[in-house]
């Protein structure tokens, strides 16, 4: 018999850790926009932790929603008291806990209770994990771009925002105004220098209506960058079975995730920050050297073997590690192209890290997606894939690996109904409107998918790199995907 999550229910759970803390003892120290399950999985888990030490229980989390599709995560763990429970997996064992670190998930259709909950000197640090779309981008330039469209309706209405970035500067008004110490902006998404991404996100929307608030962004508001790592797959029916089956709970949202956590953070917290570093957060002067690592060879790595799993109908990323292609071809690029050009990181092997990431991609029980890993490479790949590319070419050395997995993904944008056994391929991308046609271009003119400039910038002009490209993608459609990888394991592509 299934126990329902609930705090009534806690010291009916024997199956799972639960909070050593009663939930009113907790106050409000963050509000964290995107509760998602890597969220769930990362951040709310180390408060947790934290707060079971029996510390800094004046920081736990309120959520906020921004989209539509928060307003149903928020429905739902109210319905639960906002609890979670978190199966971590290995591929011997699996472990579950359940996290009571959030207290209260305010609704994306009240934007006012939540700059009131902004403007509450209580609330010292606002976390964010929005994914890599989020930040307003430009592929091409790193740069924030103000003409979005949600930008530019924020720039014109910033008393009723609609965007993370809009809320926030409404908070940050109100405490100017009011005189009460700016909090943190934290951001907790795979993107780099994301405090640097988020203070300018911040700071280039204030500038559209208000130069005076954005100077005083700039010199009053931190921003610390962070490097952030855990494989988080999504929540389906599949993992609330397994949860109900394995552990006796029904969670209506739980989140699996893998049994390795990595949390490198800068430590500028003017406001204060709770203890973290006792629950093993790295807190570093700079982290850009273990986020360049962690986005170039685990994210990096993850692009190339998703499109050939994916052209090749293979569901689960420790699908992919079984298939001795896929693996000889993540190993090569990994060994000969991306880990030679990752820079030194303090007190890092970085063979050792790669031999770790290979361990955690082949690991069985997290049943990650190679959709999920193909997903959105419109913004991925120029952040995980084109600055290794980007960086060989400065440097005078060989891409081939590198343009075979570019080749890949044009080849998976081709269209439904294109693996190399003819499945259908669903829209993949929010992009895909532009990628599909371009794709198919490709076929026939491969300078077509490399004239797309906001994703690959000098590297799309680079008559090395167009050269082995237009040659890879050729013999994809020619010879099919297993055939080129095995003749690019052998060095004779």
């Amino acid at each position: 018999m299934t126990i329902r999550l609930a705090l009534r229910q806690l010291d009916t759970i024997a199956t799972a850790a639960t909070p050593a803390y009663q939930r009113s003892s907790l106050s409000p120290g963050f509000v964290h926009f995107g509760v998602g399950n890597f969220h769930r999985a990362h951040m709310a888990v180390y408060l947790d932790a934290l707060f079971n030490s029996g510390r800094d229980r004046d920081w736990a989390i309120i959520g906020a929603g921004v989209l539509p599709s928060d307003e149903t995560m928020r429905r739902i763990l109210a319905g639960q008291d906002f609890l979670t429970t978190v199966v971590e997996q290995s591929a011997g064992r699996s472990v579950a806990r359940v996290t009571g670190s959030m207290i209260d998930f305010l609704s994306p259709d009240d934007p006012a209770a939540i700059i009131r909950t902004l403007a509450d000197p209580a609330i010292r640090i606002v976390s964010l994990t929005i994914t890599e779309r989020g930040y307003f981008i430009n592929p091409a330039t790193g740069l924030f771009d103000h003409q979005s469209p949600a930008i530019a309706a924020d720039a014109a209405h910033p008393e009723s925002p609609k965007t993370v970035f809009g809320l926030i500067i409404a908070g940050l008004k109100a405490r100017r105004q009011a005189g009460i110490q700016p909090f943190t902006v934290m951001s907790c998404d795979n993107v780099p220098h994301n405090g640097v991404v988020a203070r300018n996100a911040v700071a280039g929307l204030a500038r559209l209506f208000d130069p005076g608030l954005s100077d005083w962004i700039i010199a009053n508001v931190a921003f610390p960058n962070a490097m952030v790592d855990r494989i988080t797959p999504a929540t389906g029916d599949r993992e609330r079975q397994i949860l109900a089956r394995d552990f006796a709970i029904a969670d209506a949202w739980p989140v699996f995730c893998e049994d390795f956590s990595q949390w490198v953070l800068e430590d500028r917290f003017p406001a204060g920050r709770p203890a973290l570093e006792t629950v093993g957060v790295e807190f570093v002067a700079d982290v850009t050297p273990y986020e360049n690592m962690k986005i170039r060879i685990l994210n990096g790595g993850h692009a190339v073997i998703a499109y050939p799993a994916g052209l090749m109908d293979i569901h689960f990323a420790h699908e992919a590690m079984e298939h001795p292609l896929i693996l000889g071809f993540l190993r090569k690029v990994e060994s000969e192209e991306i880990i030679p050009i990752v820079p030194p990181v303090p007190n890092t092997d970085l063979h050792a890290y790669y031999k770790k990431t290979e361990s955690r991609f082949a690991n069985p029980k997290i049943g990650d997606t190679i959709r999920r890993l193909c997903l959105d490479g419109s913004n991925r790949q120029p952040k995980f894939i084109i600055p290794s590319i980007a960086d060989r070419l400065t440097a005078g050395l060989g891409i081939d690996g590198l343009a075979l997995e570019s080749a890949l993904w044009c080849r998976y944008c081709f269209g439904t109904g294109t693996t190399d056994s003819g499945q259908v391929i669903e829209a993949n991308d929010p992009n895909r409107d532009r990628l599909v046609p371009m794709a198919r271009a490709a076929r026939d003119d491969p300078m077509a998918w490399l004239g797309m400039t906001d994703i690959y910038g000098e590297v799309g002009r680079s008559e090395v790199f167009r050269t082995r490209f237009a040659s890879m993608l050729q013999a994809l459609w020619i010879d099919g995907v297993e055939r080129v990888l095995a003749r690019y394991d052998l060095g004779v592509i």
